[in-house]
């Protein structure tokens, strides 16, 4: 018996932002001394070349399939879905970060909790708004996304940079995740997906901040 509208919406949003925490694992093997950065990189560079073929499947060639059906939303039927602008965004922070072929001062201390800003604190402040593509969340997920942004950056910059500059280093990339997550930009009348928008406007907040206090 297929569920009712609600509940059903209900239950892909909760499957969606599953599969949204999943990319939490993505630096686990790098911090566990399993991989390096560099290998833990192409891996994430070889998830957007299968996020591309899927995405070029489901948009060119028209593959119809269940997976897409359950875990895009409507407005993402004739674009690139969230999962696909997620891997290229947390791809693009972990290459910034490869020694002596990313940006200057990009390390994986900023790199990991950037991307752990948007597999873990977006699923959080979504589940806490209810909000069109357009508009902006309300204050309690704004509130959430900067507290989980905020401990997860903490993790790692107190140790790498000591207790004054970390907690300077984690704000300044916990309010730029803030704001990219509960008010998305809009261009031409079109969202910017905060997949996309998340990793690098926490990345670049901490590195600006690292370059001007470390």
């Amino acid at each position: 018996m297929p569920l009712p509208a609600a509940e059903w919406r209900a239950e892909v949003e909760f499957e969606r932002r599953l599969v949204h925490a999943s990319g939490t694992l993505f630096p686990v093997p790098y911090l566990l001394g399993w991989l390096t950065w560099t290998e833990t990189a192409a891996i994430l560079s070889l998830g957007v070349a299968v996020v591309g073929l899927l995405e070029f499947l489901r948009l060119v060639v028209g593959l119809d399939h269940a997976v897409y059906r359950h875990l895009t939303r409507e407005y993402e039927s004739d674009s690139v879905a969230g999962y696909a602008l997620y891997q290229v965004s947390t791809t693009a922070v972990a290459v910034a970060a490869v020694p002596a072929l990313g940006v200057p001062g990009m390390t994986p201390t900023l790199a990991v909790p950037a991307i752990w800003m948007v597999s873990l604190g977006d699923p959080v402040s979504g589940a806490l708004g209810d909000n069109d593509a357009t508009e902006s969340k309300r204050p309690a997920a704004w509130i959430a996304m900067f507290l989980v942004s905020f401990a997860l950056a903490l993790l790692f910059t107190v140790s790498a940079f000591g207790v004054g500059v970390g907690v300077a280093v984690a704000l300044a990339g916990a309010v730029p995740a803030a704001v990219a997550d509960g008010l998305p930009p809009i261009i031409r009348g079109v969202a910017v997906d905060d997949n996309l928008t998340i990793p690098p406007a926490a990345a670049g907040g901490m590195l600006l901040a690292v370059t001007a206090l470390a």
